[in-house]
């Protein structure tokens, strides 16, 4: 299967989703319920969910990763995947005015609507670049802290984007991320399947490659800091355990 197709029924379903007034989607941590219900199922409190536009809540996360990166006012915060923007407006209201949240995406959908959302709101601090992950559109050493929600298992190259995240980060900076792994290898069925991607299911890689490619970007105090699992039925012959993980990491 080639990268251009996989990107391409990413880019199509998020479009969708982000053009769309429906609560219930089929991919990333979404099933059939509101969005602020699978917010607050994955983590989200009530007070980060006050605190953030409605229009920004679109319940496709695994996680809370902007709640683990003890971010300080005055702060620079880059998203990976920020989609509709629920972690960096989260981010915009802990860094404060003299702080910045960037936040990068491919789907152009998504940027309009976050872009659209910031500006109504009038939100001062943050900024949404279309980009991809592989290739970040960020200046060299001008982060101090990298999130990033049930995003990176949809890449291709994941070792790319934790090495671009090393890249943009500043020394002693850190990384928070909430995505998906399992505890086996997938079947080459299931990895072929281009909605099973767009579902964050195919391009899950085990735990263990997942946390050796972040330590081969060149991240140190590489930890998981919080899972929780779940048996997903891949074929009918055959489950899988799957966990939803929240992992930290440190640029020298």
């Amino acid at each position: 299967m080639k990268e251009a197709e996989i990107k391409e029924i990413v880019k199509k379903t998020y479009g969708e989703i982000a053009e769309s007034s429906s609560e219930c989607c089929q991919s990333c941590g979404c099933g059939c319920s509101s969005s602020l219900e699978s917010a607050i199922n994955v983590g989200y409190s009530e007070e980060d969910l006050k605190g953030v536009p409605e229009d920004a809540v679109l319940g496709l996360g695994c996680g809370n990763p902007v709640a683990l990166a003890g971010l300080k006012e005055g702060e620079t915060v880059l998203d990976l995947g920020s989609g509709g923007g629920i972690d960096v407006f989260i981010a915009a209201n802990k860094v404060g005015a003299g702080g910045r949240v960037i936040g990068v995406d491919m789907t152009e959908a998504m940027i309009h609507r976050a872009r659209e959302t910031a500006s109504k709101h009038g939100y001062g601090n943050v900024e949404f670049r279309l980009g991809e992950i592989e290739s970040l559109p960020v200046e060299d050493g001008s982060v101090d802290a990298v999130v990033s929600n049930c995003v990176i298992n949809l890449s291709t190259d994941k070792e790319k984007v934790f090495r671009e995240a090393y890249r943009v980060l500043k020394p002693g900076g850190r990384i928070l991320i909430s995505d998906i792994v399992t505890e086996g290898e997938l079947p080459q069925i299931v990895r072929r399947n281009l909605r099973a991607w767009a579902g964050c299911l195919a391009g899950a890689l085990q735990k263990t490659q997942y946390l050796d490619a972040i330590r081969k970007a060149g991240f140190n105090d590489v930890k998981v800091v919080g899972e929780t699992a779940q048996n997903v039925e891949v074929t009918k012959k055959l489950k899988l355990k799957v966990s939803s993980v929240q992992v930290e990491a440190h640029k020298s």
